[in-house]
């Protein structure tokens, strides 16, 4: 499988992309009839969410297809369906993929084992300081 290496223009087309999800919202004239975001969006979080779901099992068997001889641009394309739907979800719920990327390079050089264990922490702690 060929590597390839992020270019500057990555974040720019999540950005524009995300620019086209959030022109879909109501507020913004999205018409449910005429697009499918604003349908998604229209329809609230449990028509995205589901959709996301679907879509990550679909990447999980395109993967485990890829391990017996499967096509990787079939795992691609199902990679861009769920990255499609979680931007979706994240202009709903008014964040950007700037901040994903963001929250990535906060975590860059940190231990995955050692970012899960903080996090673990932190979650036991906030739960306990409640009543």
């Amino acid at each position: 499988m060929q590597e390839n290496t992020p270019s500057a223009g990555d974040e720019g087309a999540l950005a524009r992309l995300a620019a086209t999800i959030e022109s879909r919202k109501r507020e913004h004239g999205g018409d449910p009839d005429k697009s499918y975001v604003a349908r998604l969006l229209h329809q609230g979080p449990d028509a995205f969410l589901k959709k996301i779901g679907e879509e990550a099992t679909e990447v999980v068997m395109a993967a485990k297809d890829l391990d017996h001889g499967g096509d990787r641009f079939k795992l691609v394309g199902e990679m861009a369906d769920l990255w499609f739907h979680c931007m979706v979800a994240l202009a709903h719920y008014g964040a950007t993929p700037h901040d994903v990327i963001a929250e990535l390079e906060r975590r860059m050089g940190t231990s995955g084992i050692e970012e899960k264990a903080l996090r673990k922490a932190q979650g036991r702690a906030a739960s306990e300081a409640q009543p």
